[in-house]
């Protein structure tokens, strides 16, 4: 008799909905503009605040509009060692300080990097979790592309127009302390989706004699049924 395992059962029922109406919001760069292309524009890091479901902190910087004669927050991934009233600047000739966005191919090789975009404007999709970084390693003027290592360990090539942060994502260390108790886990898991807690298959003793009877289901012989579960728990039976 069939089972439908534990990864199908996943698949059932509605599509899946993410818990986000307690979150602050999406972090991602600022869109790219006329500004951030030809020189920079300077923010002032406002709050450092803590995102439900997320490891990392985030930070709120302050921008001038460049278009309206008001201010315009951005929640960026929040490097480590930043503070709130601190100066974030982005652009193409911005300077090599922890906080800043710049193009990859205006960085040094051996640059220490996060939240780096994988394609132009796309407001950075790599290196975002607590304590991740990418390093730069190599450029090539000639095809515009630049060639960096993902904290997995692969080396990708990216275009050189590529924004990135400086720094290491805060929050490192996060997984280094221990849980030590069900009730943490259980808040942990609850602010990201219902994945916990996850029984291994090795304890599911009931299996087991579920896959003998369904084997043995039209054994009429009920003593010959009996005596299979002894042998199995180890217990001596004459058949």
């Amino acid at each position: 008799m069939g089972r439908v395992i534990r990864g199908q059962r996943k698949g059932a029922g509605s599509v899946f909905k993410a818990h986000v109406h307690h979150r602050k919001g999406a972090a991602k760069l600022r869109h790219i503009d006329f500004a951030e292309r030809h020189g920079y524009i300077k923010g002032i890091v406002k709050d450092i605040i803590h995102d439900p479901g997320r490891g990392a902190p985030l930070a709120k910087v302050a921008f001038r509009d460049p278009y309206r004669f008001k201010k315009r927050t951005e929640l960026f991934i929040a490097a480590e060692g930043i503070h709130t009233g601190q100066f974030i600047y982005c652009g193409k000739k911005a300077q090599l300080n922890i906080g800043n966005v710049l193009p990859v191919g205006t960085m040094p090789e051996g640059t220490i990097i996060c939240c780096v975009e994988e394609k132009p404007g796309d407001r950075g999709k790599l290196a975002r979790a607590s304590g991740n970084y990418a390093t730069v390693i190599s450029h090539n003027p000639e095809t515009k592309k630049s060639r960096v290592k993902l904290p997995s360990g692969s080396k990708k090539v990216i275009a050189s127009a590529n924004r990135a942060v400086v720094g290491v994502v805060a929050g490192g260390g996060r997984i280094d302390k221990p849980i030590l108790k069900a009730g943490r886990a259980y808040h942990k898991y609850k602010a990201k989706r219902n994945c916990w807690p996850r029984v291994r298959g090795v304890a599911m003793n009931v299996r087991t004699l579920y896959l003998i009877w369904s084997v043995l289901r039209d054994v009429k012989d009920a003593v010959y049924f009996i005596k299979i579960i002894k042998t199995i728990m180890g217990i001596p039976v004459e058949f």
